[in-house]
C-alpha cells in the first residue's frame, strides 16, 4: 500500500462505513423508484407470494416447523420444501413497523425493505474481496459494476422477498472467504456461508460443492493451508447441522433430495469430517495430498450413490408425467443457449468479461502472495460460466462471481486512460470503458438495434399475466363469499395473497398430483372437469385469458375444457359471475 499523502485514506480506513452509507443511498433510491409496487403489494413471482403467506402463517401462530400452505389444496394444504430462515427478517420488520403503521403499512414496508438487507451483506462482501485481491481502494469499482448485473440486482429489488437474495449474499461471502489470506478466517467464512446457503435451500449446492473443492485444492497445493481446510470442514458440518436442527421443517425430516434433509445433512457432515481428517494427516508430498483428497471425494460419492441412489436423478423426484406436463417447461431450468438473443447477450457478457479479467489477474499475480487467491476465484468464475449451459437460473450467481475479475480489469485499464493528455479522450474513454466492462453497453445495444425482439404474441402473454396479478383485479373477488377457486397453477399463490379465497395449487414439485389435476382438468374434456373440481371442493372457475400457462393448455388440447372456454363455448353447468368492467379475469360458478 502506498504512503502517498494525497491518497484518499478515508476510503481505506473507514471503508465499511462508506459501504454502508452507499447501501443506504441505494436502498432509498430503489424504494423511491419502486414505491408504487410497494404500495400495491406487487409480488410478481409465485415464490414471493408464497413466502409472504409463509410469514403470515408464522405471525398468525402456525407452527415453526410446519411449513404447509393450507390455503392451497385445502384442507390438507401443500408441502413447501423451504425453511423458516428467510422468514425471520420479514417477520421482524413487520413487528417493528406494526405499532407505527398498522398491519397495512407494516406488511408493505417489510416486503419492500427485506430484500435490501441481503444487498447490504453482499456489498460488504464485494468490498472485502476487492480489498483483498486488487487494492484497498478498489472496492467502489466493485460496487459500481454490480449495477451492470441486471439479473443479480433483480434478486435484491423491493418486493423480491424469496430466498435468492440471501443465497447470493452467502455466495458473495464465499468468494470473500476464498480470497482471504488469513486461513482460519477464510475457512470459517466459506464454511459458514455455505452452511447458511444450504439451510436456506439447495439452489446453490453446486457452488457450495465447488467452493469446498477449491479449499481442498489449495491444501493440496500448499500444505500450510491445512488450518483453512480444517476450519472449513468443521464449520460446514457444524453449521449445517445447526441449521437443520433450527430451521428444517417437519416435512424435511423425510428422506428427500430437494432440501437439507437427513440425506444431504449426512453427506455434508461426512464430508466435513473427511476434510478434518485430511487436514490432520497433511502428508508432506503434494501428490500424496492430492491422492488422499481424490480418494476421500470418491469414497464420499460412492457412499452417497450407494445409500441414496434416488438422488442421482432429478432432485425434485417428480414423475415422468409431471416432468413432461410442467417441470420441463419451467424457463429458469433451461440452458442459456435456448433463450432468445435479447436475453442471452446481457446475461452472459458480464460473466465472460469477468472470467477474462480473473484470468488476467491470475497471470499478473504470478509469484505474488495474491496468486493462489486469484487462482481460486478464476476457477470459481469459470465454473459459474459453465453452469449457465446447464440452467439459466445460474445467471445471477454467474454475474455476481464475475465482479472481482471485472474490477481487476478496470483497475488496470482506467488509470491508463486517465494518463492520456487529451481531456476529451480521458472522459469519453472512461465512460466507454465503464459501459463495456459493466455490460450496460450490451443492454443498450440490444434495445437500440432491437435484437431478437419479443413477438406481439409474447407481449400479449406478458401483459395478461401482469394485469391478472394486480391487487385491484384480484381484490374485486372479495365481494364473493370465501370459497375454493379452481385456477391456474401459476395464479394460485397470488390468489391467496390478494384475496380471502383458497386455490388449488402452486408451482411446487412436491405437490405433483395437485399440479397434474389442474393440467388434466383444463386440458381434458368438458365432462372430465367437474369431477376433478369437485374432488378439490372448488366452487368457482377462475381464468386469466392469454396467461402463459393457458397457452400450454390451448396448444396441447385445442378442444379441451380450457380451449372450449377460450372459444366462448361455456358448458351449461357454469354460470358467469360478473366482474368490474375492464377486469382481465374471467369467473364462473360451478353447479354440481
Amino acid at each position: 500500500m502506498t504512503t502517498d499523502p494525497y491518497r484518499p485514506r478515508t476510503l481505506d480506513r473507514h471503508w465499511l462505513r462508506w459501504v454502508l452509507l452507499a447501501w443506504v443511498l441505494i436502498a432509498a433510491w430503489y424504494l423511491y423508484v419502486r414505491w408504487n409496487a410497494v404500495y400495491w403489494l406487487s409480488l410478481s413471482d409465485t415464490d414471493d407470494n408464497i413466502r409472504l403467506m409463509q410469514v403470515r402463517g408464522l405471525l398468525s401462530g402456525q407452527g415453526w416447523y410446519d411449513l404447509r400452505q393450507y390455503r392451497l389444496n385445502p384442507p390438507d394444504g401443500l408441502d413447501i420444501h423451504w425453511s423458516r430462515l428467510v422468514d425471520l427478517p420479514i417477520a421482524g420488520l413487520y413487528m417493528l413497523f406494526r405499532p407505527f403503521g398498522g398491519a397495512f403499512w407494516a406488511e408493505r414496508l417489510a416486503v419492500g425493505i427485506a430484500p435490501l438487507l441481503p444487498l447490504a451483506v453482499t456489498l460488504v462482501a464485494l468490498a472485502a474481496t476487492a480489498r483483498r485481491l486488487i487494492d484497498r481502494l478498489a472496492w467502489p469499482l466493485a460496487i459500481l459494476f454490480l449495477f451492470g448485473c441486471s439479473s443479480t440486482l433483480l434478486m435484491f429489488m423491493p418486493m423480491r422477498i424469496d430466498h435468492h437474495g440471501w443465497q447470493l449474499a452467502c455466495l458473495a461471502w464465499t468468494v470473500a472467504g476464498l480470497a482471504d489470506p488469513k486461513q482460519a478466517r477464510g475457512g470459517l467464512t466459506v464454511g459458514l456461508s455455505s452452511a447458511v446457503s444450504l439451510t436456506i435451500g439447495l439452489e446453490l449446492l453446486p457452488y457450495c460443492g465447488m467452493a469446498g473443492a477449491i479449499v481442498a485444492l489449495r491444501w493440496t497445493w500448499d500444505r500450510g493451508e491445512a488450518r483453512r481446510l480444517a476450519v472449513y470442514g468443521a464449520t460446514l458440518a457444524g453449521g449445517s447441522a445447526a441449521g437443520f436442527l433450527a430451521f428444517a421443517s417437519n416435512a424435511n425430516y423425510a428422506m428427500r433430495c430437494d432440501a437439507l434433509t437427513p440425506i444431504w445433512l449426512s453427506a455434508v457432515v461426512a464430508g466435513g469430517a473427511l476434510l478434518l481428517m485430511l487436514a490432520w494427516v497433511s502428508p508432506r508430498s503434494p501428490w500424496l495430498r492430492l491422492l488422499l483428497a481424490v480418494v476421500a471425494g470418491a469414497a464420499l460419492a460412492a457412499a452417497f450413490a450407494t445409500l441414496f441412489p434416488q438422488c442421482l436423478q432429478r432432485p425434485e423426484g417428480v414423475s415422468d408425467e409431471l416432468a413432461r406436463a410442467w417441470l420441463n417447461n419451467v424457463r429458469e431450468a433451461k440452458p442459456v443457449y435456448v433463450l432468445p438473443w435479447r436475453t442471452i447477450l446481457p446475461l452472459v457478457t458480464g460473466p465472460i468479461v469477468g472470467l477474462i479479467g480473473a484470468i488476467f489477474a491470475t497471470w499478473h499475480a504470478w509469484r505474488s502472495e495474491r496468486f493462489v487467491g486469484w487462482a481460486a476465484i478464476t476457477l470459481f468464475t469459470a465454473f459459474a460460466v459453465a453452469m449457465l449451459f446447464w440452467q439459466v437460473r445460474s445467471g445471477p450467481a454467474a454475474q455476481l462471481l464475475a465482479l472481482p475479475g471485472t474490477t481487476a480489469l478496470a483497475w488496470v485499464l482506467l488509470p491508463s486512460i486517465l494518463r492520456r493528455g487529451n481531456p476529451v479522450v480521458r472522459v469519453v474513454g472512461i465512460v466507454v470503458a465503464l459501459l463495456i466492462l459493466s455490460s450496460m453497453a450490451v443492454g443498450y445495444i440490444v434495445q437500440q438495434f432491437r435484437i431478437d425482439p419479443p413477438s406481439e404474441r409474447t407481449k400479449t402473454v406478458l401483459r395478461a399475466g401482469s394485469r391478472c396479478a394486480t391487487l385491484p383485479a384480484l381484490a374485486a373477488l372479495d365481494r364473493i363469499p370465501r370459497a375454493v377457486m379452481f385456477t391456474h397453477v401459476d395464479l394460485g399463490p397470488r390468489l391467496i395473497v390478494a384475496t380471502h379465497h383458497d386455490g388449488i395449487t402452486g408451482p411446487y414439485h412436491r405437490n405433483g398430483q395437485a399440479i397434474l389435476d389442474v393440467h388434466h382438468a383444463f386440458q381434458g374434456s368438458v365432462d372430465d372437469f367437474r369431477p376433478i373440481a369437485k374432488r378439490h371442493g372448488a366452487r368457482y372457475v377462475l381464468t386469466c385469458p392469454n396467461m402463459a400457462e393457458t397457452t400450454i393448455y390451448r396448444s396441447r388440447a385445442p378442444n379441451g375444457f380450457y380451449g372450449q372456454l377460450a372459444k366462448g363455448k361455456v358448458p351449461a353447468w357454469l354460470t358467469p359471475v360478473p366482474l368490474p368492467k375492464g377486469s382481465p379475469l374471467r369467473l364462473w360458478r360451478i353447479a354440481y
